[in-house]
């Protein structure tokens, strides 16, 4: 599930590691700034209180106060003076606040006075009575909004009074200012940074990208027209031109190969055809045969041999061919000798392929499964996104551990180590090269009939739609 949810390219997956890293950045600066903020007002609330409780001021309301800006909150609190009584301002079920009264003490010890009481609170305006005493007198019923609010309270009690000094300072709302200013500059940064960084990774990933592509064409195609200019950073140019130095030598290695090929075709066909001319001499029809069925069988490995080496390095274009006619001609061809092959219901299906090569690949399944199966049954059908043909076999099939094994060169089962089935044991590994080289794969599996017996072999060649 985190696999479809991440992005699949190096691009993106650095921009959103960039930008978790400052999701993780910016998350961590807004703890801080929240939390200075917090201690920012928790000070300046107890300097306030502690400045009323020293002082004692008596404000006026037609005063104005240098301290607060005039649309400040505390402004309205000019109109309330500091109260005195003889009792504890504490109202049931309240209790002060630990941390506030030691900063408060703290303040009050450094301008000479120790408190021998000290409470701090907070509590809703309108439990407080004699805040509401006084807006009643001024406001009547109609009470400011305000008024739904939460207020501080500071109680002072000196050594050798018997009352209390009182100070309210009202909890002003935690105002969105400083998130709204996190959040732009947020934004900001991440404009410019994984913008910036996008256009960098981009000039990176971009040859990579091309690298990627050339890589898949040269594997397909062999050829070494089309190679890249390096381009991009300093490692990503060195890269590029270690590349282009590959194939070179790569097709360098194949041009070798295939002309070491050819000469060794030429130099062992030219002696069996003139062996083959020569055992019309030997007068035994059947030591005749014999020889020639062996000269044949040089010469079928032979071929087998050259067609694999080159099997990666297809000279022919792909055309695009109805998979169906193809697989009924390559029938017709075992039926037309008297073999028993039966061609099941097919569908029409086009694919891009090279006809030669793939009619090579069926007759070389088809002709395993005559040689160890007695009879073949062949079917063409679209699966899904496939295109799937099966060869069918009523042989003893191959046990589950040698299926794999069976597929490499050189590998024969043990019923063809007769002379009657022979084989160099290229067939099956031809066939699977090709069906490899147009995308596809092949794959062997037994059939069981109902008691559980092996009642067959199947070879199923598949290969992908291309739409």
């Amino acid at each position: 599930m985190i696999r479809r949810v991440l992005p699949r390219s190096l691009l993106g997956q650095m921009l959103l590691a960039v930008a978790l890293a400052l999701l993780v950045a910016q998350g961590l600066s807004a703890v801080l700034l929240y939390r200075a903020a917090e201690q920012r007002r928790e000070i300046g609330s107890a300097n306030a209180l502690a400045f009323q409780l020293v002082a004692e001021p008596r404000f006026d309301f037609r005063q104005a106060d240098s301290r607060f800006p005039r649309n400040s909150g505390h402004r309205r609190w000019q109109r309330l003076r500091v109260q005195r009584t003889e009792s504890s301002p504490l109202l049931p079920g309240e209790e002060g606040q630990s941390y506030r009264e030691e900063l408060i003490r703290e303040i009050l010890i450094g301008q000479g006075i120790d408190p021998a009481e000290l409470v701090v609170t907070t509590r809703p305006v309108k439990r407080d009575a004699y805040v509401m005493q006084r807006l009643r007198e001024r406001h009547g019923a109609q009470l400011p909004d305000w008024a739904e609010g939460r207020l501080l309270l500071a109680a002072l009690r000196r050594p050798n009074e018997d009352h209390w000094t009182v100070a309210r300072l009202p909890m002003e709302e935690r105002e969105p200012r400083q998130l709204g200013q996190l959040i732009a500059h947020t934004v900001v940064l991440y404009i410019v940074l994984v913008g910036l960084l996008a256009l960098l990774l981009r000039r990176i990933t971009r040859p990579l990208a091309a690298l990627t592509q050339r890589l898949d064409t040269f594997a397909e195609t062999r050829a070494i027209d089309g190679q890249l200019s390096p381009s991009g950073p300093e490692d990503t140019r060195r890269l590029i031109a270690a590349h282009n130095a590959m194939e070179a030598r790569i097709i360098a290695l194949l041009d070798e190969k295939d002309v070491m090929l050819g000469a060794i075709g030429h130099d062992l066909k030219t002696p069996l055809a003139a062996l083959r001319v020569r055992i019309e001499s030997v007068s035994d029809p059947a030591e005749r045969a014999k020889m020639a069925a062996s000269i044949e069988d040089i010469t079928r490995s032979l071929d087998d041999i050259l067609s694999l080496a080159r099997v990666g390095r297809a000279t022919d274009p792909l055309e695009r061919t109805e998979l169906a006619a193809l697989t009924d001609s390559v029938v017709e061809e075992f039926e037309d000798m008297g073999d028993p092959v039966e061609l099941e219901d097919t569908q029409r299906v086009a694919l891009p392929l090279r006809a030669t090569w793939l009619r090579r690949a069926l007759r070389n399944l088809i002709g395993n499964a005559l040689r160890y199966g007695e009879r073949a049954r062949v079917s063409v059908r679209r699966e899904g996104d496939e295109a799937v043909i099966r060869i069918e076999d009523d042989g003893p099939g191959i046990p589950e551990g040698e299926i794999e094994r069976m597929l490499l060169p050189f590998t024969r089962g043990d019923p063809s180590r007769s002379r009657g089935t022979g084989g160099a044991g290229l067939g099956l590994t031809l066939a699977r090269a090709i069906a490899e080289q147009h995308g596809g794969t092949l794959t062997l599996t037994n059939r069981t009939s109902p008691d559980g017996s092996v009642s067959g072999l199947t070879a199923m060649l598949r290969f992908p739609l291309v739409s």
